[in-house]
């Protein structure tokens, strides 16, 4: 009962909040798996990787402490170190201890990961325009606030 009276509160229709859910669910689904084949095929990249070198280059000298990336990504310290070791073999990114703290570690973005997402990124752009081309820019960016807020993304750490 307070679930239903809290949606109608907020002005929605009873099982709206989950279908939306749903099917951002879904959404994502299929444009990871467009994001993965493609620059997988291109450029021996999974999606993850791309978003991995995506925040390290948005980040101030292109490094975040590896507790900052994972929550970026959304994933645990663990997590993101499984994700970085391989990129880390590769020479895309770099390991670089904190000289005033051992217990910080940071995730550097090489020059050799920069002209990889150079790369990637003008085929991430296309799989992402070819998506959103039906939608009118000014619904993007209330779509794009409205993701943020679900993601609890701010200013500091998007």
């Amino acid at each position: 009962m307070l679930a239903s009276t809290q949606t109608a509160d907020a002005g929605t229709v009873p099982g709206a909040s989950l279908e939306f859910c749903l099917r951002l669910a879904r959404a994502y689904a299929v444009l990871t798996r467009r994001l993965d084949n493609a620059l997988g095929s291109l450029h021996g990249l999974s999606f993850s990787d791309f978003m991995v070198l995506y925040h390290l280059q948005r980040a101030a000298g292109a490094r975040l402490r590896r507790i900052d990336l994972a929550e970026r990504l959304g994933l645990t310290a663990s997590g993101v170190t499984r994700t970085l070791l391989p990129l880390e073999k590769l020479g895309l990114v770099a390991r670089q201890p904190d000289p005033r703290d051992a217990r910080v570690g940071y995730a550097v973005l090489t020059n050799a990961g920069q002209q990889l997402l150079e790369h990637a990124s003008i085929s991430a752009q296309s799989i992402s325009q070819e998506a959103t081309q039906m939608t009118p820019g000014h619904k993007i960016d209330e779509f794009s606030m409205l993701l943020g807020q679900l993601a609890g993304i701010n200013l500091s750490n998007a």
